[in-house]
């Protein structure tokens, strides 16, 4: 489903990158455009519970994401400042405007992301542990600012991984992992217990996020 979307629609969005100024620049994501150039990603992402190879982990849910995170997210796979080679090869050769039209498409999907069944205790524990991160992603992660992505209902394992990348990163001085100044502060002080503790809380919170439809236009 998407939310009131018409055909040759072309809708307005703000780009506001996690850790950097607070000014926004506009931008235009085409949506036909958009799910056009999409077919590729939704190879992978389009399938609910599909996941990566090495490191095991499930491809993350975009249907229903952030527009401006997911362009600074793919900004960030083609400066390599994050090390995931299928997501670089696949970035490289989007445009700036390619990715503003890709993140159109996905934003603009219906997504209720259903709790994960997890350990509650560790889900508790990381309540707790997600004040901090409440600033940016709300509290239950399902935030509202568009530079900063929603968790709520979230694969637990991809979260698990990203905060591993992001801790990856503080250790290798960005060499290794996702090159974030303010996620890799984060996540440096972070143990694998409270990572998983994080990633239970998260999973299990309903949320905006689903796995796109493949074919949204005909």
């Amino acid at each position: 489903m998407l939310n009131k979307i018409y055909k040759n629609t072309v809708v307005t969005l703000t780009f506001a990158a996690a850790g950097l100024s607070a000014g926004t620049v506009a931008a235009a994501g085409d949506l036909v455009r958009g799910e056009n150039l999409a077919q590729t990603c939704n190879g992978c992402h389009a399938g609910e519970g599909y996941r990566n190879p090495g490191p095991v982990y499930n491809i993350p849910k975009i249907g229903g994401q952030h527009a401006d995170y997911i362009v600074t997210a793919l900004k960030a796979y083609r400066s390599k400042e994050r090390s995931h080679g299928t997501m670089q090869a696949q970035a490289a050769s989007l445009s700036d405007q390619d990715m503003q039209d890709i993140a159109a498409y996905y934003a603009a999907m219906d997504g209720k992301s259903k709790p994960a069944l997890v350990n509650a205790k560790l889900a508790k524990l990381g309540k707790e542990k997600s004040v901090t991160c409440a600033t940016c992603h709300g509290a239950t992660g399902n935030g509202d600012q568009p530079g900063f992505p929603k968790l709520a209902g979230q694969y637990d394992s991809y979260i698990v991984q990203a905060l591993k990348d992001y801790r990856a990163a503080a250790q290798t001085q960005g060499k290794e992992g996702r090159n974030n100044a303010v996620m890799t502060g984060f996540a440096s002080g972070l143990s694998i217990d409270d990572i998983e503790a994080l990633a239970a809380w998260y999973a299990s919170q309903e949320g905006d996020l689903s796995a796109p439809q493949p074919k949204l236009f005909k």
